[in-house]
């Protein structure tokens, strides 16, 4: 597909948005990378939008991972097992996200960020009540994260179940997933909010890469858009963290969710046109 200089100056402009949101609210700004590369940027293959933006968001959350490592928030015996189990999700979901209809799987994706969009709008945000309680971002911080105790076949067998839904979703859209993720791992894994935030980059990483890697088997990826979406996000996720500490999160998560569910209704009406 031939690219347009105009389409790599909007891919990193979109980069710059999605990266913004991410550092605003601290997670769930992903979602947005879909629409961004078809509605915005204009690359109309459904299949090529998501292999490119899992690439964009695996790399990204691999950068990511580091900064939470330093200040000890990822587990990562935890997020090995539940990445490696999730990694079977991520080739049942591209393998029937590639057969699936364009049309139909972003008319499905849409209805995912309403679902998503309304979830983030009624829950109260943990990890914005948290934030200064994360080893690194309060300077009064100065405690370790407690080691998880040692769990039960029961805990590690939801620990794989939870990891393969994940997984098969954000291979099946093609999305991070950090917004399902972190949940499951706080309920399967019995571990502290930062633990799950830090985590679960290692498994938003890793599936993104997965997904990308299967759909660039089929050539459905375009590495140079994804490169130029990771450096918009670099920027954008810095300019996004800076507004973030003169500003309620709680407010900003409320106005943002309104903001997915505004783009998931626009993404539905078009799909559904296009289906037909």
């Amino acid at each position: 597909m031939d690219i347009t200089l105009l389409q790599y100056i909007f891919s990193i402009i979109s980069g710059v948005i999605v990266g913004f949101s991410l550092g605003l609210i601290g997670g769930g700004g992903s979602i947005l990378a879909i629409p961004l590369l078809i509605y915005f940027v204009g690359i109309r293959n459904p299949h090529l939008v998501i292999g490119t933006t899992a690439l964009a968001v695996g790399v990204n959350a691999l950068i990511n991972v580091y900064s939470h490592f330093k200040k000890k928030n990822v587990n990562l015996r935890t997020g090995a097992i539940f990445t490696v189990f999730g990694v079977i999700g991520v080739l049942i979901g591209t393998t029937l996200g590639l057969i699936t209809p364009g049309g139909k799987l972003l008319f499905l994706f849409s209805f995912l960020m309403m679902i998503i969009g309304a979830y983030m709008f009624v829950t109260k945000c943990r990890t914005c009540k948290n934030y200064d309680a994360i080893p690194g971002n309060n300077p009064k911080s100065k405690e370790d994260p407690p080691d998880p105790p040692k769990k039960s076949f029961w805990q590690r067998a939801k620990l794989e179940i939870f990891g393969v839904l994940a997984g098969f979703a954000s291979g099946y859209f093609g999305i991070g997933g950090g917004f399902l993720i972190v949940p499951a791992l706080l309920y399967s894994a019995d571990i502290t909010m930062n633990l799950a935030v830090g985590t679960s980059l290692l498994s938003v990483g890793t599936f993104g890469l997965v997904t990308a890697l299967r759909y660039g088997i089929a050539g459905k990826v375009l590495i140079s858009i994804a490169l130029l979406y990771v450096l918009g996000g670099i920027f954008g996720g810095y300019a996004g963290a800076r507004v973030s500490t003169t500003m309620k999160r709680s407010t900003l998560r409320k106005f943002f969710s309104l903001i997915i569910i505004i783009v998931g209704i626009y993404m539905a009406i078009e799909s559904y046109r296009a289906m037909l």
